[in-house]
């Protein structure tokens, strides 16, 4: 009988270890793009340098991205975008803090409409929003997905008037990663 109390306590733990598991962005999974309309030119640039860390017991989630790891088509872009308009120099980082809504049934796999609540910390400006996305289970891997919209003046990111015509207000924001459980080294 204590044979069997001890299995079922260990399969038990076990069963809850696996459910209390800390999620990370896999290497070079991990895609965050955003995109600018504008009059004059169309300015896009790629981020596959993110950290994200997801906590499955308490539903957390966290996203760090160098703002120097975006990539431009343009050398020039670049140059402005970490000089003139984001200052990466002075804020290299934007951040999101937040949490899943929804309860997530980590027992299944399957994919879950999600909305996240937190704080984007970005230009020095820490702003709540609430983001729509999915999160997706199969086999010991996540995968999130979110578009979502960032208007440019809310974080105190100044357009020259010379370039207003250049820059969208508004610019598009999507991330595409998987996570995998995390693993001390």
């Amino acid at each position: 009988m204590q044979k069997l109390a001890a299995f079922l306590f260990l399969f038990i733990a076990l069963a809850f270890n696996s459910l209390a598991q800390i999620y990370t962005a896999k290497q070079g999974s991990t895609l965050i793009t955003f995109f600018s309309s504008a009059p004059l030119e169309d300015i896009e640039a790629q981020n596959k340098g993110a950290v994200i860390i997801y906590k499955t017991t308490t539903n957390d989630i966290q996203i760090r991205v160098s703002i120097q790891n975006f990539k431009f088509k343009n050398a020039l872009m670049e140059e402005h975008f970490n000089e003139n308009y984001m200052e990466s120099t002075k804020f290299p980082n934007a951040e999101f803090k937040g949490k899943i809504n929804e309860t997530i049934d980590h027992t299944k796999d399957g994919e879950n409409n999600v909305t996240i609540t937190g704080v984007m910390d970005m230009h020095g400006v820490k702003k709540d929003i609430t983001l729509n996305g999915t999160i997706s289970k199969t086999g010991n891997e996540y995968k999130i997905q979110s578009k979502f919209q960032v208007k440019v003046a809310d974080y105190n990111i100044k357009v020259p008037n010379m370039y207003v015509k250049n820059i969208a207000e508004i610019v598009d924001v999507s991330i595409v990663s998987t996570l995998e459980a995390f693993q001390k080294k």
